[in-house]
């Protein structure tokens, strides 16, 4: 079963400023959830605002990345899928 794409937006108060440590311990908090729901939902990468978060996951469906954030303890705001992507040579493509 291919996974597919999901942006999370995460409310979290001044996560923006959180210190490197604080930040190192979300990061394994995540990483422990990841591990104990398996193969079906992967962190790819995460954009930290003032008082947000942007997490790109790979996830078979938004259920498993619903389970994710119950059991880390980070809210799901916002899990929207990405149906496509594009970026600057998609003008190119055929």
């Amino acid at each position: 079963m291919a996974l597919r794409r999901f942006i999370i937006e995460r409310e979290i108060p001044k996560v923006g400023s959180f210190a490197r440590d604080q930040l190192r311990g979300a990061a394994a908090k995540s990483n422990e959830v990841l591990h104990q729901l398996g193969p079906d939902i992967q962190w790819v990468e995460s954009y930290v605002a003032d008082d947000k978060t942007f997490c790109v996951y790979l996830a078979k469906d938004e259920e498993i990345v619903k389970e994710h954030a119950k059991l880390s303890g980070f809210p799901a705001t916002k899990i929207t899928e990405v149906r496509k992507m594009i970026d600057p040579t998609t003008e190119h493509a055929s």
